[in-house]
């Protein structure tokens, strides 16, 4: 799966209605703006589905309540969104609507994604996007090398801290998402793995 940019269409017409239309076209793609770029996904495979499956588990153990998969962020940057594989927000996080289903980085605890064929997207245009928007805590699950990134203290731009983990390690998220979670990468990466030859 990869992620395509759209330039955006003759006229003034505004990016959110060319992204609306582009969804519209094609149901269960993923489509965002960042940058002032529109991003179109295709929709998941099994095993990045699986990866946020096993993701979930720890979150939802811990006694979190919001652990939202699809849910729109709000960049503060003109016209720009995110919609983020999965997030733990704030319980008050309808109350952070801003438009279009997205809402305000602010309810935002942690954001995650799984990368995909568009790997680079989510290590290097999502950081600037979500440090940007201050978003305390983003993890990427990169299955193209085999790694967790663990993303915290956002700067203009970028995290202050970047830990990168393997499997076999055991990994204790900030205290800043409200319970403590402990993620076992091998478990997370193996979720994520495609079977050889497919």
């Amino acid at each position: 799966m990869s992620a395509a940019a759209a330039e955006r269409p003759h006229g003034e017409r505004p990016l959110i209605a060319e992204a609306n239309r582009i969804m519209d076209r094609l149901p269960g793609y993923r489509v965002e703006i960042i940058g002032g770029q529109i991003l179109v996904s295709p929709p998941l495979d099994a095993p990045h589905a699986r990866a946020l499956t096993e993701l979930m588990r720890p979150f939802i153990g811990a006694g979190l309540d919001e652990v939202l998969q699809g849910i729109g962020l709000w960049l503060r940057t003109g016209e720009d969104y995110a919609v983020p594989d999965l997030a733990i927000a704030d319980t008050d996080i309808e109350d952070h609507l801003v438009e279009d289903n997205c809402y305000d980085p602010a309810a935002f605890r942690l954001v995650l994604e799984v990368t995909s064929d568009n790997w680079e997207t989510d290590l290097r245009t999502k950081v600037t996007a979500y440090a940007d928007a201050h978003v305390p805590v983003f993890l990427i699950v990169d299955r193209r090398h085999r790694r967790l990134h663990v993303l915290t203290d956002p700067a203009e731009g970028d995290y202050a801290t970047h830990h990168v983990h393997a499997a076999g390690e055991l990994v204790t998220l900030p205290d800043s998402l409200g319970a403590e979670v402990t993620l076992d990468v091998g478990e997370i990466l193996d979720a994520g793995r495609r079977k050889q030859g497919g």
